[in-house]
């Protein structure tokens, strides 16, 4: 069997009634802006009501701002040439949630549409529901599984704002991977991470200490891409309010300190067939299990991978991961069971076989990186392409004639651009405005003075 879907069926009908009766007059909703970053509202129950029927308007300025709010110069979807109207969004009643660390308001995500009603360009969510519709006309269902490494602090917003942003002190000190005793530190904690993210319809299959002072890893429970997308964003979201509570605040940056290891956001995958009961990696017969549908899969993976990193490392910071002997590739190679390589293949038998891609941080805009890494498996099969080399055994960063992955996020925007592959699997309308703001957060970074420039050249030069 594929891997579980736990979202439970519930009708339009019983939905709808279930907030009619809810004793919480109010319903959240939210939406996903480009830097994954969940922007949202509470409405009225029966300008809930309403909204179900009609769709409702949402300021477009989430796509036109960065993860600061400050406005893009140089996009074209919006800005102050369009004058930031509101844009239509429409309620998804399938993500319907109760939030348990908010006495249960209902709670709702919504996709965005154009006034011809059709998919947003712009909009991640809209992005990953046409990559998965194609797969599921070419016969396939795909299933993901993504993993996120966190750092957790002891402060808050307003202790970070005073400055110690600069120097935040760790949850637990020391190098401490898949230690019960820091985990047991922070019991309480740890389950409320679990029980209350699995009350949110967010199933934790496994947490767990990493190397370093102060990080977890969890592993969030397989699911078809756009549930599981959902999933791992409202993990991201909820978890900042769950550590609000224990007075600690969690850091999904790829790179928060150049002596540790950096946050990794890796992403499980895998293709069955339309009715789910077949894994279609899977080849007992196969070298490496690994049937052709694969190969090709894994050949995509790799082909498309320079082309459009920014999905995977969508900041300047997401760069700082990505070097030598930091359990994060720097090459397009792949592997059977080698976490050297950017793509680790797994043969765990009939229910388990797939692909786990290692060069995604934490920072991912969930959304684009699993539409971005299931565009490309399908572009491998649908282009009958082969693998360029047999897995790398050992050392991944030793070898010598892998394509480099670009090396930083201005290299990596440009080449995406300019990628007709990119184009191809994407949509020109998405890669022209997702490079854009990426361009944007290269300016930013230029324009800054950092604390290394002060260190280094003030009173010196």
């Amino acid at each position: 069997m594929p891997p579980e879907n736990r979202t439970p069926f519930m009708s339009r009908d019983e939905i709808m009634e279930r907030i009619r009766g809810s004793a919480d007059r109010r319903v959240k909703l939210a939406v996903v802006d480009i830097d994954g970053v969940l922007r949202g509202k509470y409405v009225r129950t029966e300008k809930f009501l309403s909204a179900v029927e009609k769709g409702f308007g949402f300021c477009n300025v989430i796509f036109g701002w960065d993860c600061a709010d400050v406005c893009y110069e140089g996009a074209q979807y919006t800005g102050w040439h369009t004058g930031y109207p509101d844009a239509h969004a429409v309620i998804d009643l399938s993500t319907y949630r109760e939030v348990p660390w908010e006495d249960g308001v209902p709670f709702f995500l919504a996709d965005f549409r154009t006034a011809e009603d059709e998919p947003l360009p712009v909009c991640p969510r809209m992005l990953l529901r046409g990559v998965v519709e194609r797969a599921k006309s070419q016969g396939y269902k795909a299933f993901f599984g993504p993993e996120f490494e966190w750092f957790n602090f002891k402060e808050t917003s307003e202790s970070l704002a005073a400055g110690n942003i600069h120097s935040p002190k760790p949850l637990t000190p020391g190098m401490f991977g898949y230690s019960l005793m820091r985990a047991n530190e922070y019991q309480g904690y740890f389950a409320a991470i679990m029980n209350e993210m699995e009350a949110f319809r967010v199933p934790v299959e496994g947490l767990h200490t990493e190397t370093g002072p102060g990080v977890y890893e969890v592993a969030i429970a397989a699911a078809e891409p756009l549930e599981v997308a959902d999933r791992a964003a409202l993990f991201k979201a909820g978890l900042k309010d769950i550590a609000r509570r224990f007075d600690i605040v969690p850091s999904f940056m790829a790179k928060w300190n150049a002596g540790l290891p950096g946050c990794s956001g890796h992403l499980h995958q895998s293709l069955w067939d339309l009715e789910g009961k077949a894994n279609l990696f899977h080849d007992p017969e196969a070298e490496h299990q690994m049937s052709p549908l694969f190969q090709q899969y894994l050949a995509g993976l790799m082909h498309c991978l320079p082309e459009i990193l920014p999905l995977y490392a969508p900041t300047v910071n997401s760069f700082k991961r990505l070097v030598e002997g930091m359990w994060a590739p720097t090459t397009v190679t792949w592997g059977v069971e080698n976490r050297t390589t950017a793509l680790r293949v797994i043969p765990g038998g009939p229910k388990s076989h797939r692909v786990e891609l290692r060069v995604p941080g934490s920072d991912i805009n969930p959304y684009l990186a699993i539409a971005g890494a299931l565009a490309s498996g399908l572009y491998g099969i649908e282009q009958g392409l082969t693998l360029p080399s047999g897995p790398v055994r050992g050392n991944g960063y030793a070898v010598t004639d892998a394509p480099k992955l670009p090396g930083s996020l201005l290299e990596a925007t440009e080449r995406m651009a300019n990628s007709e592959v990119a184009r191809a699997i994407l949509g020109d309308a998405f890669v022209d405005h997702f490079t854009e703001t990426r361009r944007w957060e290269c300016k930013q970074f230029a324009q800054a003075v950092t604390s290394w420039e002060l260190e280094r050249y003030f009173e010196i030069i």
